[in-house]
């Protein structure tokens, strides 16, 4: 279908706002671009939670900042740990804030959103080993945040999605913890991957493959790590014992075709997946619900799914 009327009027507004491409840009400004270009699209404080709570946690480099979301109820609840995107090198717990309160209200669980390394000051494998470590330590630490660690998932937009699909593939190879759903919003799952979306939607629609180019170059060391499956998790030689996944695509993102296709290597090795295309979306719609209509009907796709996925752990 053509682009939706609202992705339309986004991109129009975009355009008369002469915002730098990203490949221009050093992380720092690019960071404030970011932070500032949400602001003007998203200006409106996200859903009230019974309770917010700023923390650090043990990780492997130091303490790692964590933001956690518990929602109104007597607990314990179940629980999701959040990895925020941004092509590992910009966002952070404030830039996701609003998303977190939505899965934790709609899910009814506790949220718990990790502030891992950056790029380029922290290069390829940082961020996953802090988001593993992360998973660990709310499986360790349920009772402590009011969670049921029988009833644990994970999840993330973009990078955030690839480090949800990389975090799930070390859980199952270190024995645990066990995940009751994977949930992948966009995400990158092959480095390497030249296909039809990449070609059809590079230009216009707010990410391009120059843009993928810059985030790797400051993510990864070398060319090499693109092969490591802790970067591009479609690499895996084995994905068979991998938790349940729901993985959210948009028809006009460069990164919709290796979503899709991870899921459909999932399914092959029998992992129960749900693969939902957002019709006439662009790469980032998810955590944009005061501007795209359909960014509140994937929200509830993602928060229902995880209901079930709890209800079945």
């Amino acid at each position: 279908m053509p682009v939706d009327p609202q992705v339309q009027a986004y991109l129009d507004r975009v355009a008369t706002l002469n915002m730098s491409p990203l490949s221009s840009l050093t992380p720092e400004a690019a960071r404030r671009q970011v932070v500032e270009s949400l602001t003007l699209f998203e200006d409106e404080e996200g859903e009230a939670v019974a309770r917010v709570e700023n923390r650090t946690i043990p990780g492997p480099a130091g303490e790692i900042p964590v933001r956690i979301y518990t929602p109104a109820g007597s607990g314990p609840f179940p629980l999701l740990v959040f990895f925020h995107g941004g092509g590992w090198v910009v966002c952070d717990l404030d830039t996701h804030d609003g998303a977190c309160r939505s899965l934790a209200n709609g899910a009814g669980c506790v949220v718990v959103s990790v502030d891992y390394r950056l790029a380029p000051e922290h290069k390829f494998p940082a961020a996953p080993e802090d988001c593993y470590a992360a998973t660990k330590w709310v499986a360790e630490h349920a009772a402590e945040i009011g969670g049921d660690p029988a009833h644990l998932a994970v999840g993330g937009d973009s990078a955030g999605g690839n480090l949800a699909a990389v975090v799930s593939q070390i859980a199952r190879d270190q024995g645990g913890p066990r995940l009751a759903l994977q949930a992948l919003i966009f995400p990158v799952t092959d480095f390497t991957a030249q296909n039809a979306s990449k070609r059809e939607n590079n230009e216009g629609y707010d990410l391009s493959v120059e843009d993928m180019a810059w985030f790797s170059n400051h993510y990864l060391n070398s060319k090499q790590d693109e092969l490591n499956p802790l970067a591009s998790p479609m690499l895996a030689k084995d994905l068979s014992g991998l938790p349940p996944a729901l993985i959210i695509t948009a028809e006009y993102d460069i990164l919709r075709d290796e979503g899709e296709d991870y899921g459909r290597r999932l399914q092959e090795a029998g992992v129960p997946v749900t693969i939902s295309r957002y019709a006439g979306m662009i790469h980032g719609f998810f955590g944009m619900p005061k501007t795209f209509a359909k960014a509140t009907v994937a929200m509830n796709e993602v928060t229902q799914a995880l209901r079930a996925a709890f209800e079945r752990a």
